[in-house]
């Protein structure tokens, strides 16, 4: 059994066909998919969902391209949001600073703080979103884990080595998306490589990122076994034994979800 830790399970692209995206996750052997909030004010969607497929677990929380739409939701509110059974974590929230348009730094940091005084709160895992903001999200991390620890996941990782160094060093969990399927992504694979084996998950990150060999279609949760196909190749691992690894390191994070609840 094989578990999709992040996925996009309210997205348009899947809004026409979602009983059938689940049912070709199941026939593919995922045995379970998080589903990951990226408005706080959409957490009944994703709850929604949760209750409807046994299978799915949820989020809340505020993606950093929301950050300008949610700057100031309180700790507390997103921490009362996440006590739901099917809730496992907050998130997801971070830095991304890829874009020119996106929020201001200094917002997207104060919303990641919050997230992650809210998963201290909550006793939930942390979501991590980061992309070329390795300095920044270093800093943060790093600074808010003195302050008082707390447990998460940098999720789609495609930072570089020393952000992942540093996330381990601290406690934090990795996971790896359909990128790492990528021919050009030696990089990517080489940081894999470096991850101990009790922190790595793997992830969709559906409906975007699609691995090989189906690049160019929309990517969904069934497609998790082709990523995991090539991480457990990188790892030098049998597919089962990668499989076992991963599901195992899913529920030690997320341990409200737990084996045989899916």
């Amino acid at each position: 059994m094989l578990i999709d830790s992040h996925c996009h399970l309210d997205f348009p692209a899947f809004a026409s066909d979602l009983p059938g995206v689940i049912a070709r996750a199941r026939e593919a052997g995922i045995g379970g998919m998080l589903t990951i909030s990226t408005r706080v004010a959409k957490v009944a969607t994703y709850r929604a969902i949760a209750e409807a497929h046994p299978e799915v677990w949820f989020t809340v929380g505020t993606h950093p391209d929301g950050a300008g739409e949610e700057p100031d939701t309180p700790p507390e509110t997103i921490a009362a949001l996440a006590d739901h059974p099917r809730c496992v974590g907050i998130g997801e929230a971070g830095l991304d600073y890829h874009y020119p348009d996106g929020a201001p730094a200094a917002v997207q940091e104060g919303v990641l703080r919050a997230h992650i005084e809210a998963s201290r709160q909550a006793g939930l895992p942390l979501v991590i979103h980061a992309r070329d903001a390795d300095d920044h999200m270093e800093r943060v991390l790093t600074e808010e884990m003195v302050r008082a620890p707390f447990r998460a996941v940098l999720h789609c990782f495609s930072s570089g080595a020393r952000l992942a160094a540093v996330g381990v060093e601290i406690g934090l969990f990795v996971s790896f998306s359909g990128i790492v399927t990528f021919r050009r992504s030696h990089e990517l694979r080489d940081i894999a490589r470096s991850i101990p084996r009790d922190r790595i998950l793997v992830e969709t990150d559906a409906p975007f990122l699609t691995p090989e060999p189906h690049r160019g279609r929309t990517n969904e949760p069934a497609y998790t076994a082709h990523t995991a196909r090539s991480l457990a190749a990188t790892l030098d691992l049998p597919e089962e034994e990668f499989a076992a690894i991963t599901t195992a390191n899913f529920f030690r994070l997320f341990d409200r979800a737990q084996p045989g609840r899916a």
